[in-house]
């Protein structure tokens, strides 16, 4: 008949570890019931007492170690035996569950082997245990049974992992042995029965008496020891034994347990290695460096011995690393750091603190000067260059260098210190070392400080916004807007862009406060079209680290959508470097806002990557000039001869120009004669807040027209179409474009108003009634041929639209729908064309098809 399953109790206040120790334990064919805390285990013990408890150490109310005590001080649970599962792993810990009555421990995370193999084992004991206590009993009534079972004993002895002896108190001698204990001590099982628990211990007397002593000790008392004991060859090794002792008769009954315990030695010496020292140089880690610093400190301050701390940092390791690949980079570190361990003397200390980073302690017997030795010698050693797989590298270190009892008395000050002294060394051209100074540590404090301050800025509201406008050189009108961040800092006043915004780079809060720039500006362009100022587009800065560490994209359109604004009065900017940074995501994100209508521009063009790849690749409309170039255009030949090819090559590409920090007539002049199409800077008007920004957009007031040219240059388009939603709609596309629009619902209007104004440019729909489009375009061109005229249908009437095209009666064909920006983009290239054929011709009718070929969209 099978015996049935054994009944453990999990008691654990975590659902998660309950689970997994039910989960570990199914497959073994143990009942399980769990409780979740100390008081519940009790009560669940009382109405079915299980066979061994797994229990939880940390848990509210009672804990692990009271649940214990409780169970066994009752004589009814006293012999269950307890399992506490526990992540502490201190000697203390252990024995306070030892004197609270567990058995065994388990250390979190549980081990699947190591949970079956300690439950076997203990209800295996409690098994013997109970036979034990009835063994008087069984040897009256069964002498066979008590073979059986002894010998059942035997085979669950000779199954754990664990080497369990019993031993005679009075005899000395063992009486019973598994198959395990035999295996560890090289004995045979009848070998190891002749012999006693003092054969075993290691070869001194002392020891055999400790282990004598704990082996026959106290009934009542269970503990763990550490022993080292002897094998059949002679040799040495550590366990962990347990003992308990059952009362046989007159005799004592000696059960111990032990457990080989070299391989965990071994593995906690491993992990002592991995914690305390860099696995790629040897060196001691960031860990042991500052344990040892502390130390030497404590021994500097005693013998009153000054000590240099050194940071070294390899220079452009980063670039080298990238170039060579890690595998060379980490063979460069290796090397490195054994020609470091040569620039010190045994009472020094190295250590690698991560990446290229090392760090030294420096004994300072002699004065400074043995930190400019050692400081020396390292850049000695570098002179040499590296061999790394049959290639040479020449290597350069940066330097820094604070002293005890000089700089600070406390090693996080002094690691501080010499890293602030090795960054001033790289700003100093790299390749040299630096002592630690006041200054540096007050530049450092002003620089916490600020970036302290600009943490607190957003939420307490102290960023604003100016603007700086854009104006039209054709018409003088304000085109747009660029905001400007400001910092309005209490106690300090209004704070310039370069003051603070390279901080919010290097912290990554620009992320934050770029976001609520794009918020702010589009709240901002909402209220304007409430209070009825004309729209105006806004162009933003956008840093690249919004394309990789913020949802640009996302920001953007909830922006517009909450404030119900059009999408193309919201202008991108971001700069030539953002281009190159995570290109595809940058790429992927402006497409989709493109999409949307939203205007993208680069600024600063010129300074950084100018590419025209880039250009080809990114959905740009704008490029902007940057002011180094706009600076010397009237008096340096070659920044005017930068400036006009790149309005020339933005021309080409369909691409509007934006002259930046405009700030004189002559700079304007020059600028307007080579065809820039906006300017922007203090000529016209510095970034002003929002009260003087509205009062100038309501104002409408323009840039002044050069002497002998109109304030207003004549650019009339006539637009033919008898649908009037279709002709609002596009009056609505070109309103700030500056251009004297006129209208028509038929031919006949159309041909009266060309009678009474000279237009340049003429849209006309094809169909309309009583006469087409390409008909009236054709009597056009023979009464005004001067005129640009340009055909838009949603039908592709093939062969009427070619007999126009070869007659010249037409310079444009495009297909219905038109995008907005298309639309706007060939209109002015229109108008552009137009001037330059009237230049050249001198007012002469003009055969369009001899200068310009024919586009269809």
């Amino acid at each position: 008949m099978s015996q049935p399953a054994a009944s453990i109790l999990i008691v654990d206040d975590e659902p998660q570890n309950r689970k997994l120790l039910e989960t570990l334990l199914r497959p073994e064919g143990y009942l399980t019931q769990c409780a979740a805390n100390g008081e519940a285990a009790l009560i669940a013990i009382q109405q079915h007492m299980p066979d061994l408890i797994l229990l939880d150490v940390m848990m509210p109310g009672m804990d692990g170690y009271q649940v214990a005590e409780a169970v066994k001080a009752n004589p009814c649970t006293s012999h269950i035996p307890i399992i506490m599962v526990t992540a502490l792993i201190e000697r203390g810990a252990r024995l306070r569950g030892l004197n609270s009555g567990a058995e065994e421990f388990l250390t979190k995370p549980i081990d699947r082997a190591e949970l079956w193999l300690r439950v076997r084992n203990l209800l295996r004991l409690k098994a013997y245990s109970d036979f034990l206590q009835n063994h008087s009993a069984i040897l009256e009534q069964e002498v066979q049974a008590r073979t059986a079972r002894l010998q059942q004993f035997r085979s669950a002895m000779d199954a754990t992992a664990d080497a369990i002896l019993l031993a005679s108190r009075s005899a000395l001698r063992f009486v019973e042995v598994n198959a395990t204990a035999c295996d560890m001590f090289g004995y045979s099982r009848d070998e190891l029965m002749q012999l006693g628990p003092i054969e075993l211990a290691e070869a001194t007397h002392t020891a055999a008496a400790e282990l004598l002593d704990f082996m026959v000790s106290g009934a009542e008392t269970t503990e763990f020891r550490e022993v080292v004991l002897r094998r059949k060859d002679g040799s040495e090794f550590k366990v962990e034994m347990s003992r308990t002792a059952h009362r046989t008769g007159d005799d004592w009954l000696i059960v111990g347990v032990l457990r080989d315990v070299t391989e965990r030695d071994a593995a906690q010496q491993r992990l002592h290695q991995l914690a305390h020292y860099d696995t790629l140089t040897g060196l001691p880690n960031r860990t042991l460096f500052y344990q040892t610093l502390e130390s030497s400190l404590a021994l500097a301050a005693d013998s009153a011995i000054r000590v240099a701390v050194m940071c070294v940092d390899l220079d452009q390791f980063k670039n080298l690393n990238d170039t060579l690949g890690h595998a060379l980079g980490d063979e460069l570190l290796r090397q490195f750091s054994t020609r470091l361990v040569k620039c010190v003397r045994v009472r020094d200390s190295i250590g690698r603190l991560g990446g290229d980073e090392f760090a030294l302690i420096v004994e300072m017997r002699d004065g400074q000067d043995c930190a400019t030795q050692v400081a020396s010698q390292i850049r000695d050693f570098l002179r040499t260059p590296f061999d790394l797989k049959g290639h040479q590298f020449a290597v350069t270190a940066s330097i820094g260098i604070s002293l005890f009892p000089d700089d600070a008395s406390n090693s996080d000050e002094l690691m501080k210190y010499a890293d602030t002294a090795m960054y001033r060394a790289k700003r100093a051209g790299r390749d040299t070392f630096r002592f630690f100074t006041a200054q540096m540590n007050d530049e450092i404090l002003a620089r916490l400080e600020l970036e302290t301050a600009l943490r607190n800025a957003l939420e307490n509201k102290e960023f604003t916004l100016h603007y700086q406008p854009k104006v039209r050189l054709d018409n003088g009108r304000i085109a747009g807007l660029e905001a400007l961040l400001r910092w309005q800092r209490p106690g300090v006043g209004l704070v310039l862009p370069k003051q603070f915004i390279p901080v919010l780079e290097e912290t990554g809060l620009i992320v934050r406060v770029g976001a609520w720039v794009i918020s702010e500006v589009c709240e901002q362009i909402g209220r304007w079209a409430r209070a009825s100022i004309e729209p105006v587009s806004v162009s933003v800065n956008v840093s690249d680290r919004q394309f990789l560490e913020g949802d640009l994209e996302s920001l953007v359109t909830r922006s517009i959508l909450a404030n119900g604004i059009s999408p193309e009065l919201l202008e991108l900017e971001l700069t030539e470097g953002s281009m190159i940074t995570n290109t595809e995501r940058t790429i992927s994100c402006l497409k989709v806002l493109k999409s949307q209508g939203v205007q993208i521009s680069i600024d600063d063009f010129g300074t950084g990557y100018s590419s025209l790849a880039y250009l080809r690749r990114f959905p740009i409309d704008t490029l902007k000039i940057d002011i180094a170039f706009i600076r010397d255009i009237t008096s340096n030949p070659d920044a005017a001869t930068i400036v006009r090819a790149i309005m020339q090559m933005a021309h080409s590409l369909k691409l509007e120009v934006v002259a930046e920090g405009v700030e004189t007539e002559a700079q304007l002049a020059v600028l307007r004669s080579q065809g820039c199409d906006y300017i922007q800077g203090y000529y016209y008007s510095r970034p002003l807040a929002m009260p003087e920004i509205e009062t100038l957009l309501r104002e409408d007031r323009r840039l002044p027209m050069p002497v002998g040219q109109p304030a207003s240059p004549p650019k009339t388009l006539l637009l033919v179409d008898d649908e009037a939603l279709t002709l609002a709609a596009i009056q609505l596309a070109l309103h700030q474009e500056g251009y004297h629009i006129l209208t028509a619902q038929s031919a006949a209007q159309g041909f009266e108003l060309l009678a009474l104004n000279e237009v340049h440019v003429i849209l006309c729909d094809q169909r309309m009634p009583n006469m087409n489009g390409t008909e009236f375009l054709n009597r056009v061109m023979e009464l005004y041929p001067d005129t640009l005229r340009i055909v838009l249908s949603g039908y592709i009437e093939i062969e009427t639209i070619l007999r126009a095209i070869n007659c010249g009666a037409i310079y444009r064909f495009y297909t219905k729908p038109l995008d907005n920006r298309i639309l706007r983009n060939n209109i002015r290239e229109a108008f552009r064309h137009h001037g330059l054929l009237r230049a050249r011709a001198g007012a002469q009718p003009t055969d369009l098809r001899q200068s310009e070929g024919v586009t269809t969209h």
